[in-house]
Formats: C-alpha cells, structure tokens, sequence
C-alpha cells in the first residue's frame, strides 16, 4: 500500500514566488498627478523602484483600465511611509462595465508612525471575474494635513 500524508491546508505562496500579470501589456493608468522621480509606473512594473507618490496632497486616484476584461485570485498593495505620522484611508474598488459602476473590495485604514508602523502591506485573496477597471483611492491623511499619497507597490494575479 502507497501512502501520503495530505495536508490540511495548501502551501502558501510568498508574494516574491508569485506569477503577477504583466500589466504594462494589459492596462492602460490613471492617475490624479504624480511626482517626478517617482511615476506610477514605477509601482505596478514589479522592478525595484521607489514606488509611486502623488505631486499634490489630498486624495488621490489611481485607475487601471483594462484592454480586455480580467479574472483576479490575489491583489497586494504596499505602501511605505517613514517620514509622517499620519492616518491614511484606501479604498480598492472594481468595475466590471467599464467604470459605470464600481464595487468595493475593501476600505483600509493604517497608522503610519515611524519606526515601528512605516510600511503597510495588504495581501487579499479575491475571486474577481470580468475587471474592467481597478481603481485604488487614497486619501494620506485622515485629519486633512499635507501628507502625500504613495504606493510602493501594486500586483495582480
């Protein structure tokens, strides 16, 4: 007789191990305004950069519209902050008929305080079929200081 232990949960993949839509070839961006140095490119490439940050403060909008619609298991969002302390709400919402309506995914608030809460990370699993448009609406500061919004990274699988 064969036999295998069968474990009782799948093994989970590290975000570096994961196979992330090339999304350069997929999407066109929006985006409400970016800083030089640091374009929005520079979040969703997957190449080691310093991520994306708003030239404005306020909220700020970032949109993905897809060339055909697309199917997601997984979306993770990094940000980073090591200079302000602050209270930043996002919102990751989807439109499955070209941005005419949207459904929201999650709202997320974070405590950026230096140096023991500088970076947050969001790692969801999701079930998301016929994307049209993703969007990611940041606003950096809850109290209305001149905090800017940042994304160091944005990936989808």
């Amino acid at each position: 007789m064969r036999k295998h232990p069968i474990s009782s949960t799948p093994p989970s993949v590290s975000p570096s191990d994961q196979a992330w839509l090339d999304v350069e070839r997929i999407a066109s961006v929006e985006v409400t305004s970016e800083e030089n140095g640091y374009p929005i490119e520079s979040a969703l490439l997957g190449a080691e950069n310093r991520g994306w940050r708003a030239a404005n403060t306020g909220t700020q909008t970032i949109r993905l519209i897809f060339d055909e619609p697309q199917n997601f298991k997984r979306i993770c969002l990094v940000f980073e902050d090591s200079e302000t302390t602050r209270t930043q709400e996002f919102v990751l919402r989807w439109s499955p008929d070209s941005g005419h309506s949207f459904r929201e995914i999650v709202r997320q608030q974070w405590n950026f305080s230096s140096p023991d809460s500088a970076r947050e990370i969001e790692d969801y699993t999701v079930e998301l079929s016929g994307v049209t448009v993703l969007e990611l609406i940041i606003a950096p500061d809850k109290s209305g200081g001149a905090a800017r919004a940042s994304l160091e990274s944005l990936r989808l699988a």
